[in-house]
């Protein structure tokens, strides 16, 4: 049955065939319609998203679906068309984040996906809201209370569901067994590889001899890869040969994409088993430029280096490989930019955020491909206690350059981006002239560079050090606080910078904060005025410099009115 017609061609075209398998024939406790025309009521959302989630659960299923746009009136489902949170993209992502503040664990919906099926020559607005099913062990919750579907209605989750949920036991994925796989589904080339890197992680001679001695089945034995002559999946996804890959459950793969300046498509390629080799094949496909830069503000001569370090990108992608939920059945991606790169796995972030991974005595919970992660030690792949993500981001400190970023607001996937330039000149300067800085500290610059928004406590800690200036809704870093200006400090203080220096600050706090009242600048530029001048004099010269920046076509008023007016870039 045509519930509605779409082109062939069209953008997410596997969206529009779900969505009519959906309406078709899906599970009904797991999948939800409604008209939502203009709006729905938030409480009720979040209802629906326990409940599915839960639901999805029990059915063993990865995840369920709230549509809205489809009615199911007469109970016959037909497209009507939503215009709930239409326009700028931003109103859904803004949208999964207020869900994630009330449900369990910070989690929120896969995704969001808008589609526009054509019923009777219009295109209607669909939203596919992609639900998780509730983690292992956890049943999912709504601003405290457990819900699940009945009918039509949602009730409250009963009692036996709830300890059905929480009687589940927390699996080993990677240690579970493929029933049909054997040795002979193996890579040769890669065991080979194994075997050398077993040999130089234990870097014992009697070991050594004892590995050369042993067949590839008792290797593979000894590293637990195999388990009673079977393969296990860690053993397939290290070692297997991807004209096996069919024999797991869903085949995991690793795509790298490369863009252009513009956001187009500009080439990619699909990586398959064996994954032991695998972040070598990806990483010589990265284009690893020159990067040449002045770390210091007085120095002649620019510092040059690689836009990437070769040990941050292949920690980071076998960590994506490492702690990737591979029963979710999505895929790893390398998403390369011209200025950074951006790393994607399926799986929730288990140490919640990544302020406490940078704690120096922090240890995680549990490792969720326990198996897996252990054979990637062996195998010299990954390092060990999260030390690899905090020597990742000293790498990016000794460089000057920003720090990673962690985007795990999804609760369903990791999003890791990493630098290849520098952001903010200030900060720079300011990690140069300040080597002691800990990580913490840097961390929370990055956020000031990046702006993003920090607790008081840390806003206080930073001007303590005087390393930021302006409002706690506006900060900026200090160029003040270098040390390589020190020297130069009371001839500045009397003589003042010349004018391209307060012009390019008022630009790069436009361009930060996108515009700015005249106190605003006054804030900015205040103190960076020459002692010598009266406050009379300070102010007109911020007048003059805004004038002839205005008479340059670099800054304009966004209104006449004087009373309200801000000053923007042209």
């Amino acid at each position: 049955m045509a519930f509605f017609h779409y082109e062939k061609n069209v953008k997410d075209i596997e969206y529009y065939e779900i969505l009519e398998n959906l309406m078709e024939r899906w599970e009904y406790e797991t999948v939800e319609f409604k008209e939502a025309k203009s709006n729905y009521d938030t409480d009720k959302i979040g209802r629906y998203f326990s409940a599915l989630s839960n639901e999805a659960n029990l059915k063993q299923q990865q995840y369920g679906w709230l549509i809205f746009g489809v009615s199911e009136r007469d109970k016959i489902k037909h497209v009507v068309g939503t215009a709930y949170k239409q326009g700028e993209q931003s109103l859904l992502e803004k949208f999964k984040y207020e869900i994630s503040r009330d449900i369990t664990n910070g989690m929120t919906f896969y995704e969001i996906k808008e589609i526009f099926p054509i019923v009777n020559g219009k295109r209607l607005r669909v939203l596919m809201f992609k639900v998780p099913a509730a983690a292992t062990g956890i049943p999912t919750d709504w601003r405290t209370n457990y819900y699940e579907r009945s009918g039509e209605s949602l009730v409250p989750l009963k009692q036996y569901k709830i300890d059905a949920i929480r009687s589940q036991e927390r699996k080993d994925w990677s240690k579970q067994v493929i029933e049909v796989a054997t040795i002979d589904n193996l890579d040769k080339t890669a065991i080979n590889l194994a075997r050398e890197k077993y040999k130089e992680k234990m870097n014992q001679e009697h070991i050594s001899k004892e590995v050369d001695e042993m067949t590839d089945e008792e290797f593979l034995t000894k590293v637990k890869l195999l388990i009673g002559g079977k393969v296990t999946n860690a053993g397939m996804l290290l070692l297997g040969s991807a004209d096996y890959d069919y024999l797991m459950t869903s085949a995991p793969s690793i795509m790298w994409r490369l863009y252009g300046a513009d956001g187009s498509d500009k080439d990619y390629e699909i990586f398959k088993i064996p994954f032991i080799n695998v972040v070598d094949k990806v990483f010589s496909k990265v284009r690893n430029l020159t990067y040449r830069y002045m770390p210091n503000q007085l120095t002649l001569f620019p510092m040059e280096t690689e836009q990437y370090n070769s040990w941050l990108i292949r920690e980071l992608l076998n960590n994506c490989i490492a702690h990737t939920n591979y029963q979710l059945g999505g895929r790893i991606y390398v998403n390369e930019f011209e200025d950074k790169i951006k790393f994607t796995n399926p799986g929730d972030f288990i140490p919640q955020k990544i302020e406490n991974v940078l704690e120096v005595s922090y240890n995680p919970p549990f490792y969720r491909n326990q198996l897996l992660a252990e054979s990637m030690v062996v195998f010299h792949m990954i390092d060990t206690a999260t030390l690899g993500i905090r020597r990742a981001f000293n790498i990016q400190k000794a460089k000057y350059f920003p720090m990673p970023d962690y985007n795990i607001s999804s609760g369903t996937q990791v999003e890791v981006t990493v630098y290849g330039k520098i952001l903010d000149d200030n900060y720079m300067h300011i990690l140069y002239d300040h080597q002691d800085l800990d990580l913490q500290t840097v961390f929370l610059l990055d956020r000031v560079q990046k702006g993003l928004s920090l607790d008081k406590a840390d806003v206080d800690k930073l001007r303590a050090a005087k390393l930021v200036e302006g409002r706690i809704t506006s900060l900026f870093l200090s160029a003040s606080a270098s040390k390589s200006m020190d020297d130069s400090a009371g001839y500045i203080k009397n003589k003042g910078f010349n004018d391209k220096y307060y012009k390019d600050l008022i630009v790069e706090y436009l361009k930060k904060y996108h515009k700015a009242k005249r106190r605003d600048i006054k804030l900015l530029l205040w103190e960076k005025l020459p002692d010598s001048l009266s406050d009379k004099q300070k102010e007109n010269k911020i007048h003059n410099i805004l004038t002839a920046m205005k008479k340059s076509n670099i800054i304009q008023l966004d209104s006449d009115n004087q009373q309200i007016s801000n000053w923007i870039l042209k």
